[in-house]
This record gives structure tokens, C-alpha cells and sequence, in this order.
């Protein structure tokens, strides 16, 4: 098993990966302790070769690693790629291109929705994956036999399992279908918390103007001391406390030391002094500016049924296209299905739109019908005289 230490040894693998058409990527990462992921292993594999990158080796340059992460004519696979993503893209500001997922990929082959490595290993490389050392601590040395094997299983066994997704891609023509997701994927938006938008993540007890606006304000200043710090959220305060503050939005220190949580945990004084300012900053928004919740439209009378039709609709398409239903389209997609006929949603764009889309306004239309014959489930045209069976994806 190779175990690169070395900034030498790891420009040579490097080298030697940057011929391939492709290379398996994994990562392994610690963030109980901190706000950014501190990665401790990545693990390549190519045709021929896999190893292991020990990232806290002293001395270990990773530009070699980052520039064949770039490097446009060697595809990288990940599986479940978001986390893997982050690491790179934080530490070098930069996004590895191109790449596939090949948990997007099981979606769009009929694996069923979020399937894990585990599954994917078993069911096209015939391989056991030992879970034992998925919650080991990767940040200590040295590693053992062990964990290093644990390790190395995520990309070798990904080599097969990618080899067979793309011939399945490749035969049913639905590469593109692919390439939509990794869009995202792709997006440096997909990576970044801006602190305005960190109280998005809380479940709110209230929709009072006013309470957005501390919310909003507290959560903004926990983001960016979490990130100067490079702490968990919740080690610079936890959900539950900055909600009750907001509750309470106190003016002063007294006032903040009896709200019910602080006076449990207490708080260091950079803490006071920035909560009291963020509660401040909040008070002084003007009632006609402060920030308001988008309201929650509700379906017209009598559409309930329409969307319940869809659904029926959404897993027949699933199960004859062999694609989770996730990914064809959501419950929000239903709904603006339901109560209108241009929406600018997935569903109604692109594959999606010619798989499910174009049939679901059909069937909202009247145009076809959903009817059971057996135990069979069809959709069959309307006003044709002798009812005629429609494909749902083929129609």
C-alpha cells in the first residue's frame, strides 16, 4: 500500500495519475472542533494504481494534488462529492474540474435516492465494505493497517462502480442528465455561507418582523465569529440560546444575563459585547424596512387532488424510467405544476420536462388519463374514442 508523505513522492504520483482518463477521488476530514473541515487523508486511485495522501505529514506540499485536481483532461469521480468538494475548494479557492458523482449518477440508473457507497460497492463490484472505522478519528497517528485499508476501499472499489454507472449512462443516452446535476455541483455558490443568509439554516419559532430581524443579526455575527475563529456554530453559541436571545432581544448586559438560557451557560465577554451590538444594530431597523418571511402560497381550492394525481403520476415515471423520484422533480415542482402552466422549475426544463414535465400538463389538461388495467398502471389518451396507452416517457 502506498502512503505518500512527501512532497516528491506525491509529484510523481501525481504525474503518473495526470495520464489517466480518469481517477477515483475520496477525502477524510475532521470537523468536530472546527467550523472549516481539516482534512487529514485523500485517497486517489487510477487504472493501475491507488494510494493514499497523508495531508498531515510534516513538510507535504499539495500543489502537485491541487494542480491534478484542475487539471481539465483527467476526470475526477467522487461518491456523495459535496464534502470532498468543499475541502478543495476552501483550500485553494478553486473547484476540481471536471468531475462526476457517482451518487448522481445511481439516481439516474435506478438506484434509489442518497444511495451509499456501501450499496454501490456491493452491488457493482461485488465488494464488502468493513464499516468498523467509519467514525475513527483521522487526525491521529500513526493510523493503523487498518484504517489505511478502510481508507484506500473508498476509491478502489469506485473505479468499478464509475466504470459501469458511465456504461449505463452511455447505453441509455443520459450522460446530459448527469452533467445537469455536476452544474451544481460546479458552482462556487453551492460552497459558501454568506452570514446574511446563516439564519436560513435555524428552525424559527416566529415570524414576527421584528424577531427576523434580531434572528437575522445574532445568526450573521455567530457566522462570521465562527468562521474568524474557526469554530463549530455551535461552540460560539448554540442554536437554542441565539434563538432565545432573539426572543428576548435584551439592550443591555443585565438584561441579557437573566435571559433563561445565557444565565444556565453563561458567556465570555466578546460574546456580550458582540450579541448586544447585533440586537442593537436590529432594533434600530425601521418597522417599513425590517425583514419579512415570503408567504407560503397556498394552493388554490380544489387543487389538492391535482397534485395528488401528479404524485401518482411522478413514481409512475420513476419506476418506468428506473430514476429516483427525487431527482425528476420535487413536492415544490408538483404544486407549481398544479396551479400553473409556465413554471420556471426543473421539471418543466430539459429532461426532466421530457420524461415527466410535458405529461404532467398534459394529464392536468385532460389530455391523458391515468387508468389501471391489472395490476399496471397506465396513461392512456382521452378523446381519442378507443382509449390508447401512453408511454410516459415515450409519448
Amino acid at each position: 500500500m502506498l502512503v505518500v508523505t512527501d512532497t516528491p513522492a506525491l509529484a510523481a504520483l501525481c504525474d503518473r495519475l495526470a495520464s489517466a482518463d480518469f481517477i477515483t477521488v475520496d477525502t477524510e476530514f475532521m470537523r468536530e472542533r472546527t467550523y472549516w473541515p481539516k482534512l487529514c487523508l485523500v485517497q486517489l486511485a487510477g487504472p493501475d494504481e491507488a494510494a493514499i495522501v497523508d495531508a498531515q505529514a510534516p513538510g507535504l506540499d499539495l500543489a502537485p494534488l491541487f494542480a491534478l485536481m484542475g487539471d481539465p483532461r483527467v476526470l475526477k469521480v467522487f461518491h456523495a462529492a459535496r464534502q470532498d468538494i468543499e475541502i478543495f475548494f476552501h483550500l485553494t479557492g478553486a473547484i476540481p474540474a471536471p468531475i462526476f458523482d457517482t451518487q448522481v449518477a445511481a439516481m439516474v440508473c435506478g438506484f434509489g435516492e442518497s444511495v451509499g457507497y456501501e450499496t454501490l460497492a456491493s452491488k457493482l463490484a461485488r465488494a464488502r465494505i468493513d464499516k468498523s472505522m467509519r467514525f475513527t478519528d483521522w487526525s491521529r497517528r500513526p493510523l493503523s493497517e487498518k484504517q489505511l485499508h478502510y481508507a484506500l476501499a473508498d476509491v478502489t472499489h469506485l473505479r468499478v462502480a464509475y466504470e459501469k454507472l458511465a456504461h449505463r449512462l452511455t447505453e441509455t443516452g443520459r450522460i446530459d442528465w448527469v452533467a445537469e446535476e455536476m452544474a451544481v455541483l460546479s458552482s462556487p455558490s453551492t460552497y459558501v455561507t454568506q452570514p446574511e443568509d446563516a439564519w436560513k439554516r435555524l428552525r424559527l419559532r416566529s415570524a414576527n418582523p421584528r424577531f427576523l430581524a434580531v434572528i437575522g443579526a445574532l445568526a450573521a455575527w455567530r457566522e462570521r465569529e465562527a468562521k474568524t475563529r474557526d469554530l463549530p456554530r455551535s461552540r460560539v453559541l448554540r442554536d437554542e440560546v441565539l434563538l432565545d436571545i432573539a426572543a428576548q432581544a435584551p439592550t443591555n448586559e443585565e438584561e441579557l444575563a437573566h435571559t433563561r438560557s445565557v444565565s444556565r451557560s453563561g458567556l465570555a465577554g466578546w460574546m456580550k459585547e458582540g450579541i448586544l451590538a447585533a440586537v442593537s444594530g436590529a432594533r434600530a431597523i425601521p418597522d417599513a424596512e425590517l425583514p419579512r418571511m415570503p408567504e407560503r402560497r397556498e394552493l388554490p381550492r380544489g387543487l389538492g387532488p391535482v397534485v395528488d394525481l401528479l404524485k401518482v403520476l411522478l413514481k409512475m415515471t420513476s419506476e418506468a424510467e428506473d430514476v429516483a423520484p427525487r431527482l425528476i422533480a420535487s413536492s415544490e415542482d408538483l404544486e407549481e405544476i398544479a396551479a400553473g402552466d409556465s413554471a420556471e422549475i426543473p421539471a418543466l426544463s430539459g429532461w426532466r420536462y421530457d420524461v415527466f414535465g410535458r405529461h404532467a400538463l398534459r394529464l392536468k389538461q385532460g389530455e391523458v388519463a391515468l387508468a389501471v388495467k391489472g395490476r399496471e398502471m397506465l396513461l392512456v389518451e382521452t378523446g381519442v374514442g378507443q382509449p390508447r396507452t401512453v408511454s410516459p416517457a415515450r409519448a
